[in-house]
């Protein structure tokens, strides 16, 4: 189902990874990188393997439904979710969508992008869509924690002091990066956790992996432009004709709603227009694999021209 260039990677690939980095396509596609596979190690869990290839542990245990998250059978053969459709938003900037929980670092004058998991607001604490720029930049930050957040950790008999310096004990971990949104409260930092990439688990900001703040804390400018956006279904139309549909669990907001997972008003047009079965698109709606799938080949666009 997937296109030749993925298929090429189907042997196992021996891997050290570090941050996902694609060129910009040029030749219409909006697609990068490529499926690639992990055999299941004694003693490894799907957390190791995540952060092993730098892809949120959600994401991974979407790929690979059914598999037991914390003890993979030895031998084992998971799906790692590194073919991206790219959203459809101006290529600059930070952009965070929600529903993947993957933030992306645009840099079209280099004609890159580079691609980051991410932990977002839990269940009550939703981080929101926006469309703000980066107001401050600060390394080795202290937190002062809100009332709400001392009051949670009161609950749990813990007493946070009103400010907590820099250091191993501090959520934000060694760098933050201020949002100028509302009153700046949202940021984007790092964390002193070994857990929580890729889930919903923080009190709103967006929270990254020590080693990939690290590396684009380096990189930003106060000022930047940062949008984040929810959308769980992404389409792309390939220069092949290929039609390609990739789709992710929608997220619960504090008032229960959620994003729609109708079929998109583009693909229900191509549908309609080349008779094709709408069949596999409802099927991978469905799976909320978040992994690309054709539903569309090129040769069912031509037959019907």
């Amino acid at each position: 189902m997937f296109r030749k260039a993925t298929l090429l990677v189907g042997l196992l690939l021996s891997h050290t990874l570090s941050a996902a980095t694609f060129s910009l396509p040029t030749d219409g596609s909006n697609m990068v990188g490529t499926i690639q596979y992990h055999s299941v190690e004694q003693g490894e869990t799907m957390a190791n393997i995540a952060k092993e290839y730098d892809v949120g542990f959600l994401s991974l245990m979407a790929a690979n439904k059914g598999v037991d998250p914390f003890l993979p059978q030895d031998g084992y053969v998971l799906t790692i979710p590194s073919q991206i459709i790219l959203p459809h938003v101006d290529y600059r900037g930070i952009v965070i969508n929600l529903a993947e929980l993957r933030l992306y670092y645009f840099e079209p004058d280099k004609g890159v992008v580079h691609i980051f998991p991410v932990g977002i607001g839990r269940i009550g604490q939703d981080t929101p869509e926006m469309t703000t720029k980066i107001s401050q930049l600060r390394k080795n930050p202290t937190w002062t924690p809100p009332n709400s957040i001392r009051r949670d950790y009161l609950a749990k008999g813990i007493e946070l002091p009103r400010v907590v310096p820099a250091g191993p004990e501090n959520p934000l971990g060694d760098y933050a990066m201020r949002l100028a949104y509302g009153t700046g409260s949202y940021l984007i930092h790092g964390t002193n956790k070994d857990f929580g990439i890729g889930l919903r688990v923080s009190s709103g900001c967006i929270r990254m992996e020590p080693t990939d703040i690290d590396w684009l804390f380096q990189q930003v400018d106060v000022g930047l432009q940062v949008r984040i956006i929810d959308e769980p279904i992404k389409v792309t139309l390939e220069p092949d004709r290929s039609v390609f549909i990739e789709a992710h669990e929608p997220l619960t907001r504090t008032d229960g709603s959620k994003k729609s997972m109708d079929i998109p008003k583009e693909l229900a047009w191509w549908i309609d227009e080349y008779q094709v079965s709408d069949q596999l698109i409802k099927a991978v709606l469905l799976a909320q694999n978040g992994v690309p799938v054709e539903v569309i080949s090129a040769s069912a666009m031509t037959q019907q021209e």
